[in-house]
């Protein structure tokens, strides 16, 4: 007996060995060393593909058009472009190879409308020399945490440029670098199906202290804290005054994410345990829920992660136009969908990361599959699926190069419910003001009794 028992431990000892192996495994140095030769810094193949269709990255933006100036809305800086295809009704089944489900999807739904202008490829992704260099430090030594719901010894941004599975991909997306201190005047619309809305406008306080230039990855591992993030709204008059405060945690096992809400009616601050995954969304009327936010956030341990791969697809990159003051709200907001003259795609490589909800584990979502661009790790499209199997939501989100940064980051946030016929518009700001990353912001802004400051 006793025998059998000290075999049946040493096989333990074993298997739990072989799995913290493949947790704490890191990518060896000789594969570190592709960073900044065939490999951008991002992990991204520097070169194009071999039909010229998608260049090679030569640095991203490196300085801003002329007419620039911090605070400006940034302008759009290819002009001179012209459309090279133009997706109809007419035309899709021949391109649906470079087309996810999702895009697929709002074809069908809305046959007459809908349609996609693809432009050249530009891939303008840049960023900080330090970011740069977290990059090459986390490659090296990011290890994954728990059951892969947290990670140490990073920095700065995503870090597991070199994926080795699902989870490291979608937790590159969760950290990547979006600037440091942040204040947004944005508004969202959840437009009828008739296309009549009411604008709900927002403003957003954030610190992303994993960003924090000069912070080791030892101080960010004893800090434990990801991002502060605050938001009000500040119209219709009926929600005016709403607040929510959130600390995000780098390790959510060691500490899960901390909530509070205010509600101005009753003039009292909350804890809200709640507010995380498959939570309504702020003032979403239902068609968003909380770990929507940014396309993906929160916990990822609902879910089992699979890195499907790579895979060449039209995605919204560069749209500047959507952007623009030039433009308001009525231009942009129509019935069924946004206005598709203002929207651009290009041709990028993103990696395909699909997420399956884990047996006895609850969520709204069955499935959900991620696109991310592979020089920012910016999750660009995602299609989400219901319990029933059956394509439920497709998400869009449109971004740009914030120059005075530099930084891709989306302008516009797009979640179509295809079995409502209805969508949710957020991160407008054509008619406020563009975010201002200069703000400074200490951690007295992101307390519960700054909440109730907030919401009056």
């Amino acid at each position: 007996m006793m025998k059998r028992i000290v075999t049946i431990s040493m096989m333990t000892m074993l298997m739990f060995a072989l799995s913290m192996n493949m947790t704490l495994a890191k990518v060896s140095e000789q594969e570190v060393q592709k960073l900044n030769k065939e490999l951008t810094p991002m992990g991204s193949v520097r070169q194009g593909n071999a039909e010229g269709t998608i260049p090679e990255w030569t640095g991203g933006v490196i300085s801003p058009p002329s007419e620039y100036k911090t605070g400006m809305y940034h302008p759009y800086p290819f002009k001179k472009d012209e459309k090279i295809l133009t997706i109809t009704k007419d035309n899709v089944d021949q391109l649906k190879e470079k087309l996810t489900p999702g895009q697929l999807a709002m074809f069908k739904t809305y046959p007459n409308t809908y349609k996609m202008y693809v432009y050249p490829t530009h891939r303008t992704a840049s960023y900080p020399k330090d970011v740069y260099d977290a990059f090459l430090f986390n490659a090296s030594n990011a290890i994954m945490i728990n059951d892969g719901n947290g990670f140490n010894n990073a920095r700065m941004t995503s870090p597991f440029p070199m994926p080795q599975n699902g989870l490291e991909a979608i937790w590159n997306h969760i950290a990547r670098f979006r600037g440091v201190m942040l204040a947004r005047y944005g508004s969202q619309a959840a437009p009828a199906q008739d296309g009549s809305y009411t604008i709900m406008k927002m403003e957003e306080l954030a610190h992303m202290v994993y960003a924090t230039v000069g912070l080791t990855a030892e101080q960010l591992n004893e800090k434990n804290m990801l991002i502060y993030f605050k938001q009000w709204v500040t119209a219709p008059a009926r929600l005016a005054g709403t607040a929510l405060l959130v600390h995000e945690f780098i390790d959510q096992i060691k500490q899960p994410r901390q909530a509070w809400t205010y509600n101005a009616g009753q003039r009292r601050v909350r804890r809200a345990p709640d507010v995380a995954y498959d939570s309504p969304g702020t003032a979403a009327d239902g068609l968003r829920t909380t770990d929507d936010f940014d396309v993906f956030c929160g916990a990822p341990d609902r879910y089992t992660w699979t890195l499907v791969g790579k895979k060449e697809i039209y995605i919204p990159y560069n749209d500047y136009t959507l952007h623009s003051n030039q433009l308001k709200n009525d231009d942009i907001i129509k019935a069924g969908h946004i206005n598709q003259e203002h929207a651009r795609y290009e041709l990028h490589r993103v990696w395909v990361v699909e997420a399956n909800l884990k047996q006895g584990i609850r969520h709204l979502y069955k499935k959900r599959v991620f696109y991310l661009d592979e020089d920012s790790w910016q999750a660009v499209l995602e299609d989400i699926y219901d319990d029933r199997d059956q394509l439920w939501r497709v998400y869009e989100a449109h971004p740009i190069n914030y120059y005075e940064i530099p930084m891709i980051w989306t302008t516009l946030d797009v979640i179509y419910d295809l079995q409502a016929g209805r969508y949710l518009a957020g991160g407008l700001d054509n008619e406020t003001k563009p975010p201002d990353f200069s703000v400074k912001l200490d951690e007295n802004e992101f307390t519960p009794a700054s909440l109730r400051r907030s919401g009056h």
